[in-house]
């Protein structure tokens, strides 16, 4: 199942708390879109995925919003 979490706007860390907040409450295997406007969010996900074992499958960069695909570890 695909989830969707807007965080625009937000400045670090907190992109990346509140995405973690919300994996906590997905199945494992369910993947999480993440919006967000803040360019260290780049950084912080890659950290994030290799501390956490969640699997960044990708990003993106459209008109200074970067989208996140996660997927929760098993």
């Amino acid at each position: 199942m695909s989830h969707l979490l807007d965080v625009k706007g937000l400045a670090c860390p907190l992109p990346v708390l509140k995405a973690k907040k919300k994996l906590k409450s997905l199945e494992p295997g369910d993947e999480l879109e993440v919006l967000a406007t803040d360019p260290s969010a780049v950084e912080d996900f890659r950290a994030f995925s290799e501390l956490t074992g969640h699997t960044l499958l990708d990003w993106s960069e459209e008109d200074g919003v970067y989208s996140f695909r996660l997927r929760r570890k098993a």
